[in-house]
Order: C-alpha cells, then sequence, then structure tokens
C-alpha cells in the first residue's frame, strides 16, 4: 500500500477514534440515566463535561477541519499519477498531525496551545509544497 493511502486511513482511523472516546462518554451517562441524551445540542452544552472530554471533542473536529484537505491532495495526486510526490512526506504529515492531536487532548496551556500550532504549521509547510509541486508552480 502507497504510504499516502496508509496514512489517509491511519488519520481517518484517528479521527474515527477521537470522536469515539468522547461520544462512548457521552453515550454512557445516558444509559445509565446520568444524563438527558439532548444534553450536547451542537454549540449549547447543557451539560458540564469534564474538560478532556471537551479536548477531545475539539482534537476530532480539528482533525475533521483538515482530513478533507490531505484527501483532497490525495486524490489529485492520485489523478495525475503523482503519489510518489505525496508518498515522501506522507508519514512526516502524518506525525505532524497525530503530535497535534495529543498535545490538543494533553492540555490547553499556552505552552501546548504554541505547540499544536507549530505541529500545524508543519503540516501546512507540507501540504503547501504539496499543492505548488502538483499545480507545476515549482
Amino acid at each position: 500500500m502507497a504510504p499516502s493511502i496508509a496514512v489517509l486511513l491511519a488519520f481517518t482511523a484517528l479521527t474515527f477514534v477521537l470522536v469515539a472516546v468522547y461520544v462512548n462518554y457521552r453515550v454512557a451517562l445516558v444509559f445509565t440515566g446520568k444524563a438527558p441524551a439532548n444534553s450536547w445540542t451542537r454549540g449549547a452544552s447543557t451539560w458540564n463535561n469534564p474538560s478532556w472530554t471537551t479536548r477531545f471533542e475539539h482534537a476530532h473536529l480539528n482533525c475533521l477541519e483538515n482530513l478533507p484537505v490531505y484527501a483532497a491532495v490525495v486524490l489529485a495526486a492520485s489523478l495525475l499519477g503523482q503519489l510518489t510526490l505525496i508518498d515522501q512526506l506522507a508519514w512526516t504529515y502524518f506525525g505532524f498531525r497525530l503530535a497535534q492531536s495529543l498535545v490538543h487532548i494533553i492540555s490547553t496551556s499556552a505552552t501546548f496551545v504554541f505547540l499544536r500550532a507549530l505541529m500545524l504549521t508543519g503540516q501546512w509547510v507540507i501540504l503547501a509544497y504539496w499543492l505548488l509541486k502538483l499545480s507545476g508552480l515549482i
């Protein structure tokens, strides 16, 4: 399997694991009668979540924002017959992605937010390189 495709699957799995963690917590509360099912309406939570669940949710949402971009680049590279370009840095890209998610889960302190921004910047630099190469601009 091409590294770019393996990373696409890994990125998708990471996104799924993040949502599964906080959703299973919520489902357990509902099934045990500790919280009503409508305690987590979009943008208007009526339930006092532990901070770790919010951090998992935000890490998941961040993956949802970035997964389609990576998938689109992989699709374009595949259609152009240039997957090897993506393959070269695919695992590095995912390393930044995984590190960003882990940092997101661990803490929201200023230091960790800065580290998260560094991890995101690493991903953006790689994505920009791929886009420029695929478009023939470099």
